[in-house]
């Protein structure tokens, strides 16, 4: 505690120093926008009123009074010499211009010269704009404080609040002047009454469009008891105009909604709760007319070429004609692809999902969809199409992590070959190999091994749902795709190695952009996995005997094994990379193993894998992935994720594929553990019996006192949440994000193996057997990816409550975040654990 209040009489004395110190070249009447705050609402939300403030003042490191970036801008701006530079871009532009009129006749030598140039102009272009390398790299200009724009935010949000049904809304600032000639800005609202709607009318002058409107106001965006939020009424006219296009109404536009907000009703201030308004929205006719058109699709047709010189073909099919060069395309696949149809009402929505569907295959590089109005308003539909090309290859080199980022960054490299259209019934071919290389941790975590990993995957894709049926047309909206694929990979280790040859039949549809399906309807697996003929596969060997002796199965993972499955997937994802808005993210998985050995007597498939030597595996398995992203700022958020799964082998082996079960630890997981190391439950990581024949449990450690997570901790119950809080730091080449986390979690065993009650799974007793590490973590990005670091130790470890060897006496050591030390942050009993990943952890 007196080391803690210590650190912080520092920091603050380290603050007083550094803003003094600070360079602030400025005049005597500017003064730093140091912070601003918005007051007085009680319902608006701050962050909407703080959105209309477009000055942000200087970032802070923690809120403390420190400003590195502006100190490094003002500090390095001494060098900084713009009308300098001004003068020297003028004389190598006209230095230039004669240097091009000498090498005119020599294009080679004039298209050099251009081309250094023009690098020199942005350099030098760019030095004038925005400061030197530091200025521009490490610094941020500052941000003074400018009465004219404190006035203009107070009148934006005065508006603001108006347009939000606060008819007598005010804001006003004051400004706190402090310290070396810095401000706080603080700006003062008052919402006031809000204008409540009592009532709603509808004025609509074409009766069907009446109709059309009074049976869909269940739906309506804006109703009576609401406030009178001009975005809602706004929202309701795009209803309105969504309603009538997808009803055929091809020209109607929101311009004919005319809304009225009647407020003069009786109304005192007193103590009244709100201000009554009746509102009344006016669908006009158009000029001149007693209705409004109603559209209907005429002739459709279609026109697919990769050259337009080329002869075309003439198709009909279902009243849409096609123009395609002979045997390109199957149009029976393409007219499940078109929503407009000849005589059918024009509907906003069908356009879409006629553009949404063609982009989506996947096979056209545009694709677009015109209308001609002829007569009897009938809309001539021409949609033309340019095939990407058929044939596309591709290379990849990299750095990754093999096994979802448990491991050492190691190069990979990645060529495919993509095959459009090829059987003419717009299916994708793609054949891909990759080989990739890493240091990883091997099954004893006190050897780092090197692993190599080949694979060669082959897949189509059909545009379709291949169904016996008419079941399969079902799915025509729903982006529909069947995808077959048959794959080879192999992993060679030093302690072992192992074979998998795989082969899927998969349907995957999207009811929506956020909302995606998947039903594997079959996933065929031939394992073959082995220790190797070494001292370290032997060593390997060794430690599944042992652990197979303790109750454990995980010696039937590393056996030839078949497997197959049918599994169900759900996706709800509304999170979008690069945007710092509220979102979530929903993943649901159930799948069944070895299902059709049910049919089979359990006799006939143990005699089957003796003769064989082959394991057969029965299991259900379910994973269910929640996240949620929550912006605080506009360069902080908040995400926090629950992940929970459970697999239950009910086979003669008792358990599952080692890729089927759960594991904790990692990057991706419980960040303060070692890849796949946390677990099981409240257990030893290792135990063992005295020398002395008792068998009292004891932990073996190193002379650090760290506990000995040497081996993989496969479960059967996996249960864990993170939290993270993400801000922007600086831009340094690449976005420099920092981050501080908590992780917590753990996996259980579902059955007893007889010697170890700890990892079992029991209802009572899970909450108390959390694991959790915090740390701080940074990012690293570059848009395309994102490099992290994360710095993480333990907080509590359930397993360390054990009986001491020497005294037998009861240590319980589960809180052992104190036995942490920036001293020793790499050694001692509770180290850093630094973990690289590439992209976020969720």
């Amino acid at each position: 505690m007196r080391k803690a209040i210590q650190f912080s009489l520092f920091i603050v004395h380290c603050s007083f120093i550094f803003t003094a110190c600070a360079p602030a070249k400025r005049s005597e009447n500017q003064y730093l926008l140091y912070a601003q705050t918005v007051k007085g609402n009680q319902i608006i939300e701050t962050e909407e009123l703080e959105a209309l403030i477009p000055q942000r003042p200087n970032k802070r490191l923690l809120q403390l009074p420190f400003t590195p970036a502006l100190w490094i801008y003002l500090g390095s701006s001494g060098n900084y010499n713009p009308d300098s530079a001004r003068v020297v871009l003028e004389a190598r532009t006209t230095r230039f211009e004669q240097e091009s009129q000498l090498l005119s006749n020599d294009q080679k030598a004039l298209k050099k010269l251009n081309r250094e140039f023009n690098r020199d102009v942005r350099g030098t272009q760019r030095y004038i704009e925005k400061g030197n390398w530091l200025m521009r790299n490490l610094g941020e200009p500052p941000v003074y404080f400018s009465q004219a724009n404190a006035q203009a935010d107070t009148a934006k949000m005065r508006l603001f609040l108006e347009k939000k049904g606060f008819r007598n809304a005010k804001a006003r600032y004051t400004v706190d002047t402090l310290t070396d000639k810095r401000v706080r800005v603080n700006y003062i609202v008052t919402e006031g009454i809000p204008a409540v709607v009592r009532s709603i009318t509808y004025d609509i002058a074409d009766k069907r469009i009446d109709s059309l409107v009074g049976y869909s106001l269940g739906a309506a965006a804006i109703k009576a008891g609401d406030r009178l939020d001009e975005e809602k009424v706004i929202a309701e006219a795009v209803r309105i105009e969504e309603l009538l296009r997808n009803n055929g109404y091809y020209g109607f536009s929101r311009q004919y909604i005319i809304p009225y907000a009647n407020d003069t009703l009786t109304f005192r201030e007193g103590d009244a709760p709100s201000r009554p308004i009746e509102l009344a929205l006016t669908i006009l006719n158009p000029p001149g007319k007693t209705s409004h058109p109603v559209f209907s699709v005429g002739e459709v047709q279609m026109t697919l070429a990769k050259d337009p010189r080329a002869p075309l073909d003439t198709v009909r099919r279902n009243g849409i004609r096609y123009f395609l060069e002979e045997g390109m395309y199957s149009t029976r696949l393409l007219d499940t692809k078109i929503a407009l149809r000849p005589g059918s009402v024009y509907r906003l929505r069908d356009y879409a999902d006629t553009q949404r569907q063609l982009f989506l295959l996947n096979q056209f590089r545009f694709a677009n969809v015109n209308f001609t109005d002829t007569t009897g308003r009938r809309l001539k539909t021409v949609i033309t199409a340019t095939p990407l090309e058929k044939y596309d290859v591709t290379t990849e080199l990299g750095l990754t992590v093999l096994y979802q980022g448990q491991g050492f960054p190691g190069p990979y490299a990645n060529a495919s070959l993509r095959v459009r259209n090829l059987f003419g019934g717009l299916e994708t071919f793609e054949v891909s190999a990759r080989f990739g290389l890493e240091a990883q941790l091997g099954f004893a975590a006190d050897s780092v091994l090197y692993s190599q990993e080949f694979g060669l995957t082959t897949s189509l894709l059909f545009p379709q749902i291949l169904f016996p049926g008419k079941t399969r047309f079902l799915f025509n909206t729903f982006n529909p795709r069947t995808q077959l694929s048959l794959g080879y990979t192999i992993t060679s280790r030093p302690d072992y190695s192992r074979q998998n040859l795989r082969a899927t039949m998969t349907y995957l549809w999207q009811r929506s952009q956020s909302q995606q399906f998947n039903l594997s309807i079959a996933d065929v697996n031939f394992l073959q996995g082995r220790p190797t003929n070494t001292a370290v596969g032997r060593q390997f060997e060794q430690s599944l005997r042992d652990l197979e002796e303790q109750g454990s199965t995980i010696r039937n993972s590393f056996r030839n094994a078949f497997f197959s499955s049918i599994a169900f997937g759900y996706t709800y994802n509304t999170n979008l990379l690069g945007q710092n808005k509220r979102a979530n993210f929903f993943r649901a998985t159930v799948e069944s193993g070895g299902t059709t050995l049910n049919l089979i007597r359990s006799a006939v498939i143990d005699s089957t894998s003796s003769r064989t030597n082959l394991q057969f595996y029965k299991y259900l398995r379910t994973n269910l992935d929640y996240r949620h992203y929550l912006p605080i700022s506009q360069h902080a958020m908040l995400a926090f994720r629950v992940n929970a799964g459970i697999v239950f082998g009910y086979g003669t082996n008792q358990t599952a594929p080692y890729e089927k079960r759960f594991f904790a630890g990692g990057s991706n997981s419980v960040r303060a553990w070692l890849p796949r190391r946390l677990g099981l439950g409240a257990s030893y990581p290792r135990s063992t019996s005295l020398t002395d024949g008792t068998s009292v449990p004891v932990f073996a450690t190193d002379q650090s006192g760290q506990f000995d997570y040497r081996f993989e901790q496969p479960g059967d119950v996996l249960l864990e949440g993170s939290a993270e809080l993400r801000a922007r730091l600086f831009k340094f080449v690449a976005d420099v994000n920092g981050a501080f986390f908590v992780d917590a979690g753990n996996v259980w065993l579902l059955r007893d193996p007889g010697n170890n009650p700890n990892a079992v799974f029991r209802p009572g007793t899970f909450y108390q057997q959390m694991a959790v590490g915090t740390g701080l973590g940074l990012r690293l990005d570059f848009s395309f990816f994102v490099l992290r670091f994360d710095f993480a130790v333990k907080a509590y470890d359930p397993s360390r409550r054990y009986v001491d060897a020497t005294t037998r006496q009861l240590v319980d050591e589960r809180f052992i975040l104190n036995k942490f030390s920036f001293r020793n942050a790499f050694s001692g009993p509770n180290p850093v654990n630094v973990v690289f990943g590439i992209g976020y952890p969720f």
